[in-house]
């Protein structure tokens, strides 16, 4: 945990930023995997974290903004409990650590919102996404739970402020980077023809384990990179091959890191492979440098998109003007997704509150119609303090090529002859964690080796 006073002016700052009522704010269970007592690993809601730093299942708080008190709402150890875990810090002990000083047994939070409804008085909560939430939510407001409403203000006062990250945030961000660095070269060390892709997630899961870290997302490990979030892990890695590795560690306060490098499984990429990843580490290298305070993040992309346009109009997959071609969204056949997105206690920071806050606003919309646009998840404009991520990349998606071919969709900019000889190409992603300064932005963490020379150097080096 930070120290109480930072979990005391976290809430204060948020009480000054809604008008009037209850914050009602509720922690994570612990989900069953096939029975009660062998629960899913568990990790407690951010917001929660952020505003109580509390590691522990079934409570909930609430901040009195009328009353201005806070109380934490759970149960201390029963016997039981006691006889089958051992004496534990008490909820209490942890309730101070929070500087909360009152907190009530979990049965309570019934009663206390009863007597604030009875009252009139209005109970801001957040959107929930465990199902155990959405029935109590339901269960404490006597209404169904397609009928919940969270609090928009409430919403938008947590994104306000957790949007900006404090100098000891960003201490934990960069421990997360530095060991996901770490797994990234790992990963490069022990890649070979013959290795198993689950073999290579289990080795880089076994080292952030070792530095006292979770993953802060399932790895996607894959010599299959045009599928975005490739799960499957059972494939054998074969020379010519070009391997996909997007991971990331998370420390045990729970702030993530997010990195992607795509690397030959031989020593050295060949000539295909070699161009196709420079044009996405140009993309990459000249997105990065657009980065600062007062910029849409949305005209980041599309200038991304641009870079990549021109570089396979050299390659002569694409042809005409690059800009015609982004603008008429040409470039989707290769770059179907977003160049980035928020990160910070979440590795998609605060998205369970809502993408039409997190990554945009009212004057500034989120597109949800335009494929391609649809999936990126931040176009605001940047302020300083943000953390994000910037991962440009190209995709050869067979069953794509087909639609847009057989519609000869966007013809005039796509030399389809020359794309279908890289139908089996694959995906190429290249990542990195940025955070937003008053005048520019800052790479976080150590700096992970992304060039072809360096690449085939360390890969060389290792696999002699």
């Amino acid at each position: 945990m930070f120290s109480s006073q930072t979990y005391q002016d976290r809430r204060a700052v948020l009480k000054d930023n809604v008008a009037n009522g209850i914050l009602l704010f509720l922690g994570n269970i612990e989900n069953p995997v096939n029975f009660e007592h062998n629960p899913y690993y568990f990790r407690q809601d951010s917001t929660f974290l952020y505003y109580f730093g509390i590691q522990e299942p079934r409570i909930a708080a609430i901040i009195d903004i009328d009353e201005n008190k806070t109380i934490i709402f759970g149960d201390e150890l029963s016997i039981d409990d006691i006889v089958w875990m051992g004496r534990q810090e008490t909820l209490k002990e942890k309730s101070l650590k929070a500087g909360v000083q009152e907190t009530l047994p979990y049965a309570e939070l019934y009663k206390y919102i009863r007597k604030i409804q009875s009252a009139g008085r209005k109970v801001h909560y957040l959107p929930p996404y465990q199902p155990s939430n959405k029935i109590l939510l339901g269960d404490l407001l006597e209404t169904k739970i397609t009928e919940l409403q969270p609090s928009v203000e409430f919403i938008k006062a947590i994104v306000k402020q957790r949007s900006i990250k404090e100098a000891q945030e960003i201490v934990q961000i960069e421990k997360a980077i530095n060991v996901s660095n770490e797994m990234h070269l790992l990963a490069m060390r022990i890649a070979r023809p013959g290795v198993k892709e689950y073999q290579i997630a289990n080795a880089i899961q076994h080292l952030a384990a070792d530095k006292e870290c979770q993953m802060s997302y399932p790895p996607i490990v894959t010599i299959n990179g045009g599928i975005l979030h490739n799960h499957y892990r059972l494939n054998t890695l074969k020379s010519g091959d070009l391997f996909l590795n997007d991971s990331g560690a998370e420390t045990a306060m729970g702030y993530a890191g997010d990195l992607t490098r795509t690397f030959p499984v031989d020593n050295t990429f060949t000539t295909k492979q070699k161009e196709m990843y420079e044009i996405v580490l140009n993309a990459f290298n000249n997105a990065q440098q657009l980065l600062k305070p007062g910029v849409k993040f949305k005209d980041i992309h599309l200038r991304a998109s641009q870079y990549l346009v021109e570089g396979l109009i050299d390659l002569g997959l694409m042809k005409g003007n690059p800009e015609e071609a982004v603008k008429n969204h040409a470039y989707t056949l290769f770059f179907q997704c977003g160049l980035g997105h928020m990160m910070g206690l979440d590795v998609h920071d605060m998205e369970d509150l809502g993408e039409q806050y997190i990554g945009y606003t009212e004057e500034e919309p989120k597109d949800t119609k335009t494929f391609g646009l649809k999936s990126l998840r931040l176009g605001k404009t940047l302020e300083a303090g943000f953390v994000l991520t910037v991962e440009p990349g190209i995709y050869i998606i067979p069953e794509l090529i087909d639609i847009w071919q057989s519609e000869n969709k966007n013809a005039e900019f796509i030399n389809y002859d020359k794309v279908n000889e890289y139908r089996n190409f694959g995906g190429v992603r290249v990542e990195d964690d940025f955070l937003i300064t008053n005048d520019g932005y800052r790479l976080l963490g150590n700096g992970l080796i992304n060039t072809v020379d360096e690449i085939e150097s360390y890969r060389t080096q290792h696999l002699a």
